[in-house]
């Protein structure tokens, strides 16, 4: 396995759901996941899917500029840093992020997101 192809495949994903029906994130998130949203921690798949459909814009696009990987620990996991530019419907200007993912591996061999730290990058 090779981790550089299993984060940006991971990314791909991610932002194209994110980007088309964030509810479908859900599944990428566990009862244990943990997102923190602009220093607001939020505990829980249901609880996390619910702060990002519930975020003030309808559509919005995602255009990542890098993707920076690590293994971590024993059991397998990834720490997958993320920076790029999120355009709003009918906004000028996009905006700068950085977001940070640790994944870990699932039973049946994928990856699920156990803390997903999000933020805007304000110059």
């Amino acid at each position: 396995m090779d981790p550089d192809a299993v984060a940006k495949a991971f990314v791909e994903h991610y932002y194209s759901t994110f980007d088309a029906n964030r509810a479908g994130l859900g599944n990428l998130y566990q009862d244990g996941s943990m997102l923190t949203f602009e220093g607001q921690k939020i505990m829980g798949s249901p609880n996390i899917v619910a702060k990002l459909t519930g975020l003030p814009f309808q559509q919005c696009q995602h255009h990542i500029t890098t993707v920076d990987c690590q293994p971590s620990g024993p059991a397998g996991g990834m720490l997958v840093f993320v920076s790029g530019s999120l355009q709003l419907s009918g906004e000028q200007h996009a905006l700068k992020f950085s977001q940070m993912f640790h994944l870990m591996p699932t039973p049946q061999g994928s990856f699920y997101v156990l803390n997903d730290i999000f933020r805007l990058n304000y110059s």
